[in-house]
């Protein structure tokens, strides 16, 4: 099909709008954060169709004012007849992070798990989502073994209700598998699996809920990220050069559809002896620091390897709640730490 002068012309004009719709936008600052929702990546789906503005407004459950704000800015576009804003959050959860990395293998799930336990002992109220499809180790990690989940209804439908452990609300697709058996879910079906997780979880008041996401950057993965109000990642890697460059891919993804990169976590950062005094890096040194320099994001900690954690996961204690006083409890104390810091200033 040749292009007329006409739709060039059109082109022209929505994308100049749409530069205009941004700039207006950025005008609207999250007093907490310190920063303009578009930046935070709270506006995505953003477009320009006639004298018409189409956009989704991802937010925490105490921001749905700022769909009001939103409307009210755009307002003052002489050009725009009607804003449309489709308003996307998590009843009750007042911040949205997600946890991910660019390959299996790197500890991802023991990071999200020790995390979500540091983040508990802050006195918060915690969930955490287990969306690895692949491989849905959390109940594992937090002895729930496996559990019935039950259903109720409600209001807006049938609402999962979450399980709790260490006072942590769980959920994880690995509860609706049989024990042993593969997750062979594929498209549409297990497009229609995440969202449910997403949308349809009775969570009850939450000031953070974690959401552990597979590895890679494919359908599942982009899937949760366009469907739930990410307010930003935590990227965990290893210090090997491998692990660093699949990271890289999960930043691109996540930077298309506006989710910020809160910091870096590396994980088997180095061995650390029984005695604890002593280490040997021996999967390379370096590699989160480099990535962090790469990025500008802060590199929030390094998990050294230790039986501890390892041992902490297989009996579903996590080391960050059995041994306060170990080296590796204290790294996730500071890395949650650093997080509510953060979103908090």
């Amino acid at each position: 099909m040749i292009e007329t002068s006409a739709n060039i012309a059109s082109t022209d004009l929505a994308d100049f709008r749409k530069v205009e719709v941004t700039q207006l936008l950025k005008r609207i600052i999250v007093p907490i954060l310190k920063n303009d929702i578009v930046s935070l990546g709270m506006v995505r789906n953003l477009r320009i169709v006639d004298d018409y503005v189409y956009l989704r407004l991802y937010v925490g459950s105490h921001q749905l004012e700022l769909k009001e704000q939103v409307i009210a800015t755009l307002s003052n576009l002489n050009w725009c007849k009607k804003t449309y804003v489709e308003l996307c959050t998590i009843p009750k959860v007042r911040t949205t992070l997600a946890v991910s990395s660019g390959k299996g293998g790197v500890g991802k799930s023991t990071v999200a798990v020790n995390l979500a336990a540091a983040l508990s002992l802050t006195g918060a109220k915690v969930g955490l989502l287990d969306a690895d499809v692949y491989g849905p180790n959390v109940p594992q990690m937090l002895g729930l073994g496996h559990s019935d989940i039950q259903v109720i209804e409600t209001t807006n439908g049938q609402r999962f209700i979450p399980l709790e452990a260490h006072g942590i609300k769980v959920m994880s697709v690995g509860l609706l598998a049989e024990p042993d058996h593969p997750l062979a879910w594929r498209g549409p079906v297990l497009h229609k699996i995440i969202t449910q997780f997403i949308h349809q979880v009775e969570w009850g008041e939450l000031d953070y809920l974690l959401i552990d996401l597979p590895p890679g950057t494919g359908d599942a993965q982009i899937t949760i990220v366009q469907e739930s109000p990410i307010c930003g990642v935590i990227l965990v890697t290893t210090p090997q050069q491998v692990a660093i460059a699949d990271v890289r891919r999960s930043v691109h993804m996540f930077r298309q559809v506006g989710v910020p990169v809160l910091g870096i976590v590396e994980n088997m950062s180095y061995l650390l002896t029984e005695d604890g005094k002593d280490s040997q890096f021996i999967f390379g040194k370096g590699g989160g620091q480099q990535l962090s320099t790469e990025l500008q994001a802060p590199l929030l900690g390094q998990i050294p390897i230790h039986a501890c954690i390892c041992e902490g996961g297989d009996r579903g204690l996590p080391v960050t709640l059995s041994d306060r006083n170990f080296l590796a409890s204290q790294v996730f104390t500071k890395i949650a730490n650093a997080l509510v810091v953060a979103l908090r200033k």
